[in-house]
């Protein structure tokens, strides 16, 4: 009796393992046959149609947008105006003073008329190289500059709507001051 029991136990495990390695072999044919099928239908596709499919969606793909800082067009500005725009945050630009009003006004011996800079945002930063300026108008930001004459820096507090004397007119020697950063904040 003892035999019996164990030979059927062991028929009921060999049907188990059988059962066991049919149903894996079974699910790595079928995953097998997926995969050619996949492959197949990758490589049964011409080579051109591939190529031009890849290099499609890579051209096309736009570039990484990595800020750098640099004001745009700066190169253009300094041949037209003499002023060297570095960089900045992007709420401080360069506009028109004929354009509206609001703006930070600069006036430099070195230029005819005022230049302008207009702010947006909560605060902004702008560099810069602005020679010869000697008087600056703020607007309604409170607006801190920087200015070098040789080694020395210098930092004006601008006037809240109001012409501040800065650079040569503050120079009790008189020098020409380099306009080299403005900072503005609400």
């Amino acid at each position: 009796m003892k035999a019996r029991a164990e030979s059927a136990e062991t028929t009921e495990n060999k049907q188990r393992k059988r059962l066991l390695v049919r149903t894996l072999a079974a699910a790595t044919a079928a995953g097998a046959l997926a995969w050619a099928g996949l492959s197949g239908a990758l490589t049964g596709a011409s080579a051109s149609a591939q190529d031009r499919a890849t290099s499609t969606v890579a051209d096309d793909a736009p570039g990484y947008a990595v800020e750098d800082f640099d004001y745009p067009d700066a190169d253009k500005i300094l041949a037209e105006q003499g002023i060297l725009l570095k960089r900045g945050d992007g709420h401080i630009t360069l506009v028109d003073c004929a354009g509206g009003t609001g703006y930070i006004q600069v006036l430099a011996r070195q230029h005819a008329g005022t230049v302008c800079f207009k702010v947006v945002g909560d605060s902004g930063w702008l560099t810069l190289e602005m020679p010869s300026v000697y008087s600056m108008r703020g607007n309604d930001y409170t607006t801190q500059v920087d200015m070098t004459v040789g080694t020395e820096e210098k930092s004006f507090d601008l006037e809240k709507n109001t012409w501040t004397a800065v650079g040569q007119s503050a120079d009790e020697q008189g020098r020409e001051h380099m306009l080299v950063e403005i900072r503005s904040a609400k």
